[in-house]
This record gives C-alpha cells, sequence and structure tokens, in this order.
C-alpha cells in the first residue's frame, strides 16, 4: 500500500530524498485556481472562465475559449476579477451573450463593465469601503450582493446595478432590492420579474448552520414582502441550511435545503404549503457558502438537473423529470461545481486524479467530460498518487481521511524502512477535501513522503450529524480526530510513526498548533497563517466569521475562560516540537500578530523554528513566488527536522 511493487528496474532511495520531476514551479503553473466559468453567445460557442494567474502576482483573470479554439484574455492586466465580500469573495464576474464583461475590480471592489473593443467603465461610485460580489445576470438585470463596511456596522443587501454607464456628469446608484439581515446571498430572479428569491442569515449563525430561503414579491424593483419557503419535518432542533435558488418557472423554484442532515433539492411552487423532495440521496447537494459563486447544481432546458452529491468524494448525477438518475462520467470527485448549462452541456470545476480544472460535458453524450482547462499534469499521470479512502476510530466517532502513499514509478524505498508522513488538516474548519491528489500532494509523495488528509468530525461532505460533531469543542475534537488517524495510519504499518509531521492553514493551522502544544504526536509542524489566540481571533477578524467561535467554542463573554485555555497561544511553553510559519502580512482574517507571537515564543523556548511572511499575499498564498517559496521551504523543513536530504531547493536555516 505505502510503496510501488518491486521489480528489476527499481532504484532504492531513503524516502523523503527521492528523485522527482515535479518541481514546485511545475506546481504553481499546473494548479489553475478558477473563478466562475459560463457559456456565452447565443448557441453558448464560447466558454468564458476566471483564473487566478500566479505568474501575474495572482491576477484573476477573465479568458475565453473561442469557437475556433482560440485561448485569449477578455479582461487584460492589470484588471483583476475578484470580490472581497466576506473575504472571500466570489461571484466576481458575469457576462452576456453579446460578450460583454461585468466584473468587479480587485484594487478598489467596484462594478465595471467592459464591452468588447473597448476599455472598462465604472457602473457603481467610488464610495469608500463598499464591495460587491455574488454577480448575476439575469433577464437582463445585474444583481450582486452589497457589502457596506463604511457604518458603525456591516451592512449587506441585494442590489439591482444599472448595465450601463452613468451619463457624464450624472451620479447613477445601486438600488437596494432586498435587505433585512445580516447576511444575503444567491439572489435569483424569476422569469416574468415579479418575485426575487435569497438565502438570508443573521449573527452568531453561519450559513451551515442555520439560514433561511426567502422568497419576495417585486414592486416597482424591490421587494415589498416576503415570505420563508417552507420545508419538510425539519431536524436539529429547527435549523436547516438552504442553498441555491433556481427558478424553473415564474411560480416554480427548485433549491438545496438539509432538513433531514443530508442537503438534498427540493421543488417549490408558490401556492405550495410545503416544498417537495427531489430524488433524496444519502448524500450531499450542497456544502459550506464560504465562496458566493459556488453552485451545486443546474437545471437544463427540459427540466433534468444536474447535481453533485458528495459523500466523502464527490459523483455528478443527472436527475430525471421522474425522479431517476444516472451517474455521469467526470474526472473531478471534489470541489465540484456545476458553473452553467446551455441546452443538455454543462460546464464543470473541480479538481480530479490529474488535478483541478474546468471541464465541459454532454449530458446526452455517452463520453467523458472534455478538459477546458487544466485536468492534466507536466508530469504524467504516473506520478500521481492514487487516493485510499480509510476510516480510523476515534474517541468522539469515526474519522474519514484520504491515504496518499509514496507514489514512483521507478523508485522505492528501503525494505527495513517505513515512509514519514505529512498529516494535512483543511482549513475553515467547516470544509472537506475529497479523494484527489493534487500537484503539492503530488510533490511530497513523488519525494517518499506519505500524505494523509484528514476530515476531521466538523468537515461537510458527511452529513449534519458529522459536521456538527465540533460544536463547542473546536480545539478538541479536530484535534483527537487528527491524532487518532495518524496513529491510526502509523500502528497499520503504513507510516513511520517517529516521523510525523501535521501540517494546515488558518483553522487548519490552529488544529496544527494545538496539537503540538497538547499532544507529543508529531515531531514536525507546519502552519499556515494559523490561529493561535481565540480572543484574538474574536477580535481582530471580520465580520462574516466575528460570531463563529460562539458556536465553535462558546460566546463571549460568558466563556472568555474557555477560549483562554483553548488556545495555543496560552501553552506556548509546551510548544517544543520544530515548527515553520508561512503567513501573508496583509491577511485580514488572521492577522499576522498570531503567527508572530507564536514566533516570538518558540525563540524564547529555544525550538528550531522559521518563521516566513510575504508581503502583499493575504488569507491564502495567490503569487508564483510565493506558491515556489513555501512548498520548497516545506521540503526542506522536513529534510531538516526527519533527517533527509533534499537536493535542488535553497537550504532552510532553523533559528
Amino acid at each position: 500500500m505505502t510503496t510501488p511493487p518491486e521489480s528489476s528496474s527499481s532504484a532504492v532511495h531513503p524516502y523523503g530524498s527521492w528523485p522527482s520531476p515535479i518541481s514546485a514551479a511545475a506546481v504553481s503553473a499546473a494548479s489553475p485556481r478558477l473563478e466562475g466559468a459560463r457559456f456565452v453567445g447565443i448557441d453558448g460557442a464560447e466558454l468564458w472562465w476566471g483564473e487566478s494567474v500566479p505568474e501575474e502576482r495572482g491576477r484573476s483573470a477573465v479568458r475565453r475559449r473561442t469557437a475556433s479554439g482560440v485561448v485569449e484574455d477578455v479582461l487584460p492586466a492589470p484588471w483583476s476579477a475578484r470580490s472581497r465580500v466576506h473575504e472571500y469573495g466570489g461571484g466576481s464576474w458575469t457576462a452576456d451573450d453579446d460578450g460583454t464583461l461585468f466584473f468587479v475590480e480587485k484594487t478598489d471592489q467596484r462594478v465595471w463593465r467592459l464591452d468588447p473593443g473597448s476599455s472598462p467603465c465604472a457602473l457603481t461610485p467610488d464610495d469608500g469601503d463598499v464591495r460587491y460580489g455574488g454577480l448575476r445576470l439575469q433577464h437582463g438585470r445585474l444583481l450582486a450582493v452589497r457589502e457596506d463596511l463604511t457604518g458603525a456596522s456591516p451592512a449587506r443587501d441585494i442590489v439591482q446595478i444599472p448595465v450601463t454607464p452613468p451619463e457624464e456628469g450624472t451620479r447613477m446608484r445601486p438600488v437596494s432590492v432586498a435587505a433585512g439581515s445580516d447576511f444575503v446571498a444567491h439572489p435569483a430572479l424569476s422569469p416574468d420579474g415579479g418575485h426575487l428569491a435569497w438565502i438570508a442569515w443573521d449573527h452568531p449563525d453561519m450559513p451551515w448552520d442555520s439560514a433561511q430561503l426567502r422568497i419576495g414579491r417585486i414592486q416597482d424593483g424591490v421587494v415589498v414582502d416576503w415570505t420563508t419557503a417552507p420545508v419538510g419535518a425539519v431536524a436539529a432542533g429547527g435549523r436547516h441550511s438552504p442553498l441555491q435558488p433556481v427558478w424553473t418557472s415564474p411560480e416554480e423554484l427548485v433549491f438545496a435545503d438539509d432538513p433531514s442532515g443530508r442537503w438534498n433539492l427540493w421543488r417549490l411552487r408558490l401556492d405550495d404549503v410545503q416544498a417537495q423532495p427531489i430524488s433524496p440521496a444519502d448524500a450531499d447537494t450542497g456544502g459550506p457558502l464560504w465562496v458566493l459563486g459556488t453552485r451545486w447544481f443546474a437545471v437544463l432546458d427540459d427540466g433534468r438537473i444536474v447535481a453533485v452529491r458528495t459523500d466523502g468524494s464527490d459523483q455528478l448525477v443527472v436527475i430525471g423529470t421522474d425522479g431517476s438518475t444516472r451517474p455521469l462520467p467526470v474526472d473531478p470527485v471534489t470541489r465540484l461545481s456545476v458553473e452553467d448549462a446551455r441546452g443538455s452541456r454543462v460546464l464543470l470545476s473541480g479538481a480530479g486524479a490529474a488535478g483541478p480544472g474546468l471541464w465541459e460535458l454532454d449530458v446526452d453524450d455517452a463520453g467523458a467530460a472534455r478538459a477546458v482547462v487544466g485536468g492534466a499534469t507536466p508530469w504524467g499521470g504516473e506520478w500521481m498518487p492514487r487516493a485510499r479512502a480509510v476510516t480510523f476510530p476515534g474517541p468522539h466517532g469515526p474519522v474519514h481521511a484520504f491515504d496518499y502513499p509514496p507514489t514512483h514509478p521507478h523508485v522505492t524505498g528501503p525494505a527495513d524502512e517505513r515512509p514519514p508522513y505529512v498529516v494535512f488538516v483543511h482549513g475553515g474548519p467547516t470544509d472537506h477535501v475529497g479523494g484527489a491528489a493534487s500537484g503539492k500532494i503530488a510533490y511530497f509523495t513523488s519525494r517518499g513522503i506519505g500524505v494523509l488528509d484528514v476530515n476531521y468530525g466538523g468537515s461537510t461532505g458527511y452529513g449534519r450529524e458529522y459536521r456538527e460533531r465540533l460544536l463547542g469543542r473546536w480545539g478538541v475534537v479536530d484535534v483527537d480526530d487528527v491524532v487518532a488517524a495518524a496513529r491510526g495510519l502509523a500502528e497499520s504499518g503504513a507510516a513511520d510513526g517517529g516521523r510525523l509531521a501535521v501540517a494546515g492553514g488558518s483553522a487548519g493551522g490552529w488544529t496544527v498548533l494545538c496539537a503540538l502544544t497538547t499532544t507529543d504526536v508529531f515531531g514536525a509542524g507546519i502552519s499556515r497563517y494559523g490561529v493561535a489566540d481565540l480572543r484574538r481571533l474574536a477580535a481582530d477578524t471580520h465580520d462574516f466569521e466575528s460570531r463563529y467561535l460562539d458556536g465553535m467554542v462558546g460566546p463571549l463573554p460568558a466563556a472568555e475562560a474557555l477560549y483562554i485555555e483553548r488556545s495555543p497561544l496560552s501553552h506556548l511553553d509546551r510548544l517544543r516540537t520544530p515548527l515553520l510559519i508561512e503567513q501573508g502580512l496583509e491577511d485580514h482574517v488572521v492577522p499576522p500578530s498570531q503567527s508572530e507571537a507564536v514566533r516570538d515564543a518558540l525563540a524564547a523556548n529555544g525550538v528550531p523554528h522559521a518563521y516566513l511572511a510575504f508581503e502583499g499575499e493575504g488569507h491564502g498564498f495567490r503569487a508564483a513566488e510565493t506558491q515556489v517559496r513555501t512548498l520548497e521551504a516545506e521540503w526542506a523543513f522536513l529534510g531538516r527536522v526527519f533527517g533527509f536530504d533534499t537536493p535542488g531547493v535553497p537550504s532552510l536555516i532553523l533559528a
């Protein structure tokens, strides 16, 4: 399970030092970060997509593939289509069938219009810290989520933005269509323009805790009254989390909701007393609403529905008008999003066996989906490890994970040696990893380092009960589950229990720091912009997550003692494990002060460590040079700590 089969042509090298053609630069170039896609043109002949360009310091370009197959930029440099609503953005661009692009410019967060052959022109005024995202062009109207941070407290509403620029000397403002809650998302206009559906929720809930699907009647361009969509019997104390309303007629809409504990599809007519389930399944069509543009299903013109179903990994199905389902052959098995549909064609983004990409699929064609962007590697599929779904017993219940063993077509490790492993801890913490290797995973596994990607309790993709295992116990359940998975893998003989590392970013970095201050399982840690102090996080973080900790730990000030006790910053005297810290200096989610406090404590304790800080980077690294530097530094760090050579990368000096 852990090494390639022995053969006469296999060379033997120590684990961790295997020669590999997969460079950090190649990983950065072959890992497109896609941000929305759609068909453009009357017949949908052109495919447009958003893509982060690492070699341009993470600029978010909008690109297209023309009917003749030529790929070119629609949005030229230095323009960058990136929203900062909720800090995580999403829905930063859309387009009409005439080839006009509407986008949120990263630098000013205003909405701009770009006509073919012209320069961009602003559609929204320069009002200071006002942001737009979740753009939706529907029936000739441009709708968006507006986030106004100029007042004493943040305000959000759904607005209609004029699609033509104001005349010279005039000032045209967006019209507020719907408000009345702390947060809004997924605006959907009925085909006749008579109703608006949207998702709303309020502090202290996150959208996956409890939300509402609101349906309002529009009069003179604004919602004059609204009701909450009724669903079936609701479990979990009346809490459910609807997502993504889509109108199928002026009187009917389809949406995702989880009253049973699983996100499934529902159909509602405006005169219905209760919504009706559509082909229920023990899997999720839905997920955490971190990004405004994510879409889990699309309704085809003939009424069929193409939907993602997640139970560990993702599957794509087409649901017939009679409720029957048929799986569709696609490569992506995680992060799968149904971006757009036109006729029987759909655009899909996600990650598969060869990494992230964008695919086009004809539902009525028996063939496989066709890759538009990505979906292949420059180093060959034989270098990509195959995911193995594993489950380990833990103190709070089963722990789900994916194992990626060292993989090399020509090299194996010594027979008397077990490989080192890095345990990956995803962020969120309400998030999910599926069974698809990334370029980053292959960078490690091709060098003889295994990767265990853990969906600890609190992760999505396994239903609400598994997701809510973390409520009130963040810093306990996640740590216990990650430790249980690491120990279980070592006890199985797949990994060297003396050479286990743990790595994660943001909330995953929190789990790394908690694990290193409360257990002795790991011999090394890598924290990327990790949370170290819960009180500081609650005080400093942005509004979207400002009450997140109410559910994950407890409300302040009543739970202050618990915040202090759980925080790694309170126990840095216990931190004796070598640690690599990576931090963006423009991070507004987890400010640099948290990583700097950990660095200072490591120095005071005399613990080997390195601190890498990056100008211009926020919460997540987008620039190619940053991605290359961090990946090479992580391998060099593991080599220094675990005692193997790391040729070809800059040495890492530990303080």
